[in-house]
């Protein structure tokens, strides 16, 4: 898997931003109540929205991406070979006139 940049700068900035929120909030909370396991899996999730922040790349936007381009190749028509499908399935576009 490639992995290329895939988020704006803005997006990364703000990712950073809640990320660390997220992460400072749950530490703190770990430390009033350290037996409870929930804050690490969030401290987890913080430091992760950090990570995407710093490297600008987000798996769920790069799985997104990969299944709309799957998509275009499904639904496009393949006219290599000259002649035109005709699939039952193909919607002409509705002209009023």
């Amino acid at each position: 898997m490639n992995v290329t940049k895939n988020i704006g700068i803005l997006n990364a900035l703000i990712r950073i931003t809640i990320g660390l929120t997220i992460l400072s909030w749950s530490t703190a909370k770990m430390v009033k109540f350290p037996w409870r396991d929930s804050y690490l899996f969030i401290a987890i999730c913080g430091a992760m929205k950090v990570a995407e922040g710093i490297v600008r790349f987000c798996p769920a936007t790069a799985l997104f991406e990969r299944y709309q381009e799957m998509e275009q190749e499904q639904a496009a028509p393949d006219f290599s070979d000259g002649e035109m499908n005709t699939d039952i399935g193909q919607v002409l576009p509705y002209n009023p006139s």
